[in-house]
C-alpha cells in the first residue's frame, strides 16, 4: 500500500512560514512507520529545505506521487488533482465564499478533503489546533496597541515597550518580557487616571486561555462578570491596578423568554439577544476570542459606539483585540482582516468612519487573522505532534472504499468533509453553499 505524504510550501502571503509537520515528526514517520515525505522547497518557511532533508524527506516541485497532501492554509484551487486527499484548513463550513471556488474545484475532481478545524473526539473537542498561540500572539500584540496608543496620546506606561509578537526571537524571550514588566507594574503600579484598567475576554477555550497565558503574567484582580458590575463603584486606583474578566455565554447573552440554556442557545440563537453593552462601558481593552456565525448575537455594535460617544466624550474602550476576526461580525467594526506590519485601524464612532494604524482617539481594533505566524516555530511543533500520530491511518487509508469502510479513526471520519468529491453525511447542510 502506497505510504507516500507530501507537504505543499504555504503562499498565502509572506508571512504564512508555518508547517503541518516539522522535519522531527517527518523522520519519526518514516523511522517508525515507513511513511515517505516529498517536501515542496521554501525560500519562507521557518524549518529549511535543509532541515527537511537532514530528516529524510525528498525535496521536489512535484507532488504527484503522494496520495496525500498537507498543509496550513487553503491550497489554489489549479493545484488540486483528481482522486486525491488534502488535509488542511479549508474555512468551508460556515459557507465562507471567498473559498466556494476552492470547495466546487475539489468537488468537481473528486477529492477527498479531510479539515484540521473538524478533528474532534467524542465530545466535540477539537484535536488539533493553533489556537493558543492565535492567543499568544493576539494577547501580545494587543497589548503592543494599547500602550502605543497612550503613547501617542503623552501616557507613559510600561505598556510602551511590549513589542508586536513577531519581533520576539521567541516565545520565551515575549513571556520574559512580559514578567518583566509585571514586576514594574507590581513595584510601581500604574498610571492612577488608567485605573482600573479592566482587560475583558470574551470566550474561554483555547484561543482565550493563550491570551490569559500572556496577560496572567501581569500582575491583576481576576473578578466575575457579575462581580464587575456590582464592584465598578467601589473601585479604587489605590488598591486595583489590572482587572481580568472572561466573559461565558451566559454573560454575554440572554434569551429573549425564560432562562438561559447553553444548548438552546447553540442549537437556537435567534432566541437570544446580547446582554454585552452591560460590561462596554467600564472594559478599557476587550479580547474576542469567540466562534461566531451571522446567526448569533453581537458583542459590539456601531450603534452602541456612536451612542455612547454622543452621551459620553471620553469612551472608556480603548482597544479590542479581535483574535476571531470575524469580518463585520461579533465585532461589528472588524471591517477587514490585517497583517502584522499593518496590524490595527482605528474606528472613530461619531463619524462612521476609519483610520489606518493606531489613533490618539477612536476604538483601535487589532485585527490580524492568522496569528500563529507570528510564532512559527513553537506552533508548529505543537500542532505537528499531535497530527503526527494521525497521519499513518490517513496516509494507509483506502478512500475507494465506501465512507463507512475507510476505517479511519473517529477523529479523522468526523473531519473528512469531501469524499470522492461527495459531502460527507454530517457535511450534507454545505450542498446549499455550492448551489
Amino acid at each position: 500500500m502506497d505510504r507516500t505524504i507530501a507537504i505543499r510550501r504555504e503562499d498565502k502571503n509572506e508571512w504564512e512560514r508555518r508547517v503541518p509537520l516539522v522535519p522531527d515528526d517527518v523522520r519519526w514517520l518514516k523511522e517508525k512507520h515507513g511513511i515517505r515525505t516529498i517536501v515542496q522547497p521554501s525560500g519562507i518557511r521557518i524549518f529549511s529545505d535543509e532541515d527537511f532533508r537532514h530528516a529524510g524527506a525528498e525535496i521536489s516541485e512535484d507532488l504527484g506521487q503522494a496520495s496525500v497532501v498537507f498543509a496550513v492554509k487553503e491550497i489554489p484551487a489549479a493545484l488540486f488533482e483528481k482522486n486525491k486527499t488534502y488535509v488542511f484548513f479549508s474555512h468551508t463550513i460556515k459557507g465562507q465564499p471567498y473559498n466556494l471556488p476552492m470547495l466546487k474545484t475539489m468537488i468537481g475532481r473528486q477529492c477527498n478533503l479531510i479539515d484540521y478545524e473538524r478533528v474532534l473526539n467524542e465530545k466535540n473537542q477539537r484535536l488539533i489546533f493553533f489556537g493558543r498561540y492565535a492567543g499568544l500572539a493576539g494577547m501580545l500584540e494587543t497589548l503592543h496597541a494599547y500602550g502605543q496608543k497612550l503613547q501617542a496620546r503623552g501616557v507613559v506606561t510600561p505598556f510602551a515597550k511590549i513589542k508586536q509578537a513577531y519581533q520576539y526571537d521567541s516565545l520565551e524571550q515575549a513571556k520574559a518580557e512580559i514578567a518583566a514588566i509585571g514586576a514594574e507594574i507590581d513595584e510601581r503600579g500604574f498610571p492612577g487616571e488608567l485605573c482600573p484598567l479592566v482587560v475583558g475576554f470574551a470566550g474561554y477555550g483555547n484561543v482565550s486561555r493563550g491570551a490569559q497565558e500572556i496577560f496572567d503574567l501581569l500582575p491583576h484582580k481576576i473578578l466575575s462578570a457579575e462581580a464587575l458590575l456590582e464592584m465598578i463603584d467601589n473601585f479604587s486606583s489605590d488598591n486595583l491596578n489590572l482587572v481580568k474578566v472572561v466573559f461565558s455565554e451566559d454573560d454575554m447573552v440572554r434569551a429573549q423568554q425564560g432562562s438561559f440554556e447553553l444548548q438552546d442557545y447553540y442549537a437556537h440563537p435567534e432566541k437570544y439577544i446580547s446582554k454585552f453593552e452591560n460590561y462596554l462601558p467600564l472594559l478599557s481593552i476587550l479580547v474576542n476570542c469567540i466562534y461566531w456565525s451571522e446567526r448569533y448575537p453581537r458583542l459590539v455594535t456601531k450603534e452602541y459606539l456612536k451612542n455612547r460617544t454622543v452621551l459620553e466624550s471620553n469612551l472608556q474602550l480603548q482597544v479590542i483585540g479581535d483574535i476571531s476576526c470575524d469580518i463585520n461580525g461579533s465585532i461589528e467594526i472588524t471591517r477587514e482582516a490585517t497583517k502584522p506590519d499593518a496590524a490595527c485601524y482605528t474606528y472613530f464612532a461619531e463619524k462612521d468612519r476609519f483610520e489606518d494604524g493606531v489613533q490618539p482617539l477612536g476604538v483601535t481594533v487589532m485585527a490580524v487573522d492568522n496569528l500563529p505566524c507570528e510564532f512559527p516555530r513553537e506552533s508548529s511543533v505543537e500542532f505537528s505532534q499531535v497530527l503526527r500520530d494521525f497521519v499513518p491511518d490517513i496516509a494507509t487509508a483506502d478512500f475507494g472504499r465506501t465512507p463507512e469502510n475507510l476505517l479511519l479513526p473517529y477523529a479523522i471520519q468526523k473531519a473528512l468533509i469531501l469524499h470522492q468529491g461527495n459531502f460527507s453525511r454530517e457535511y450534507q447542510y454545505m450542498k446549499d453553499f455550492v448551489k
